[in-house]
């Protein structure tokens, strides 16, 4: 939410989760830092992130369709027992 303006949902267009992180980072600088993939083209390892409730890990990655109307979650891991 803080690098969102505050809000726990937005609109974003893409055919692919690529497509629509690229998106976000560009309406929304602040969360450039943290959902940016890296030099090899991974997620950040502290970063979930889901299409549809399924975890894109294990799925096809940045490269996971996203067809119209589907949810992405992008949820920071979190540390602790």
């Amino acid at each position: 939410r803080p690098f969102a303006d505050g809000r726990s949902s937005v609109d974003s267009d893409g055919d692919t989760l690529g497509d629509v992180l690229a998106d976000l980072c560009e309406r929304f600088p602040p969360m450039a830092d943290q959902i940016s993939p890296s030099d090899s083209g991974d997620l950040p390892r502290f970063v979930n992130v889901y299409v549809d409730e399924e975890d894109v890990r294990f799925t096809d990655g940045l490269a996971t369709s996203v067809k119209d109307g589907a949810q992405v979650s992008i949820i920071p891991a979190v540390a602790g027992g």
